[in-house]
């Protein structure tokens, strides 16, 4: 895979959780620089519908030319369980989750036990593959999991588009659409 510095990334993320049907948005931009368009769709919170929501906004937008998925964590709307195998083998996109803390598995396990189909979240969440610790600029860390690209690649599109702060510009710009629009503004994540 050839990574330019302008590769166009759609980046994704929700906003906050104040209804059942939670808004999520993804921000196509060039690199860690341009936008170049938004996208959006609902999901249900908690629910099981992020992932066909998502491949059929990126199998619906005019951006032909997207050359990877971001998203901001593994869930979305709470615990609606995105599986990046899946989204990559129906948009043939490469995918990369970008996480600020290293997740605890253990507890993540146990949530899901009382939610609907715990046994497909957990294979949705294996699906994202390891976890993999990344080091970015002013000793802030990040990390990551990525499914249809190298290791070397995820972490090359990593450090392109975190320019402002640790979390790549495509989902942190993502995140702001998202919770200034369901909140009337938006600010900073801690």
């Amino acid at each position: 895979m050839k990574i330019k510095p302008e590769i166009r990334i759609l980046g994704i993320d929700d906003g906050s959780l104040v209804d059942d049907k939670v808004l999520v948005v993804g921000v196509v931009f060039r690199g860690g620089f341009w936008i170049d368009g938004v996208l959006s769709t609902y999901i249900e919170r908690d629910g099981l519908d992020a992932t066909d929501k998502i491949i059929e906004m990126v199998k619906n937008t005019r951006h032909k030319d997207l050359g990877v998925i971001m998203f901001d964590g593994v869930t979305l709307g709470g615990f609606n369980t995105i599986d990046i195998k899946k989204i990559n083998e129906e948009t043939e996109l490469p995918c990369i989750i970008v996480i600020r803390r290293m997740p605890d598995m253990l507890s993540i396990k146990n949530a899901l036990k009382y939610l609907k189909d715990p046994e497909k979240r957990e294979k949705m969440i294996e699906n994202a593959g390891k976890v993999y610790k990344i080091e970015l600029k002013d000793n802030k860390v990040l990390y990551y999991q990525f499914y249809g690209l190298k290791k070397e690649e995820a972490e090359k599109i990593i450090k392109i588009t975190a320019i402002h702060s640790s979390l790549p510009e495509p989902v942190r710009v993502a995140h702001i659409i998202a919770t200034g629009v369901v909140r009337g503004e938006a600010s900073r994540k801690p």
